[in-house]
């Protein structure tokens, strides 16, 4: 097999109900949880963006799906890890700031994965909150001494993570509570401040959609990366409820 090589799988979809195990708070505006069940002995999350869909109660006794990543699953205790941003009064936001211990939750997925091979020279992650479960996943798996580069968007200095990790990780924050308005030229202006190492590297991009759309356009185009060796997503679009995975990459 060739190096660089991204490896796409599909998995058996079937809709899972899971337990509230534990429950974190992870700054003012992220609520982490873990889940259990026996289901879960043959759950499968190839890729560190892979997303599932989780069901939440609507109104008027409908059913309300949204896209979330799997931050951490552990097959031999029969965890899943899914981190929720509160930063909206949706159906998600509600539910996540109301559960406790014990409730339970159904999710399907992920249909597929897209695994992105841990042989490049070095790692760019960049996105604002809806991206940090999957950035903390991949800091967190990369191996031993790879550099990893990751530039987040955050609302306050309060919301900033820490990853345990081996990698070479190096970690740069900006904060929406400071730069109201233009989420991308902020991010695109802290880029430029941040050096790229040597060699061949992957940039990964996850954001509002015309956010990580500017910063896909900037990657390639400007800073001249190769498109082959950049993945941009639209986790969200302004101004709609549904927050989903869109690629815009093309």
């Amino acid at each position: 097999m060739s190096r660089h090589q991204i490896t796409r799988l599909r998995h058996e979809t079937r809709r899972r109900t899971l337990r509230v195990a534990a429950i974190e708070h992870l700054g003012a505006h992220m609520r982490r949880m873990v889940f259990t069940a026996p289901e879960l002995h043959d759950f499968v999350s190839a890729g560190f963006d892979d997303h599932i869909k989780l069901f939440f109660p609507g109104e008027d006794g409908t059913t309300v799906m949204r896209d979330f990543t799997p931050r951490r699953f552990d097959p031999a205790a029969q965890s899943l890890t899914i981190d929720f941003a509160l930063h909206d009064a949706g159906p998600a936001t509600q539910w996540a700031a109301a559960a406790r211990v014990g409730d339970r939750l159904d999710i399907g997925g992920p249909r597929g994965s897209a695994v992105i091979p841990d042989d490049f020279d070095w790692y760019l992650l960049i996105g604002d909150e809806s991206a940090l479960p999957a950035i903390g996943r991949r800091v967190e798996e990369l191996r031993p001494a790879v550099p990893v580069i990751t530039l987040a968007l955050v609302e306050t200095a309060g919301d900033e993570q820490r990853f345990v990790t081996a990698a070479q990780w190096q970690g740069h924050w900006v904060y929406r509570s400071e730069n109201r308005g233009d989420d991308a030229g902020v991010l695109i202006a802290a880029l430029g401040a941040i050096a790229l190492p040597a060699g061949e590297g992957f940039v990964w991009i996850a954001a509002e959609s015309t956010v990580a759309r500017a910063l896909r356009a900037h990657v390639i185009d400007t800073i001249g990366h190769p498109r082959e060796w950049t993945k941009a997503a639209g986790y969200w679009t302004m101004g709609l409820a549904d927050a989903a995975d869109k690629s815009i990459d093309g």
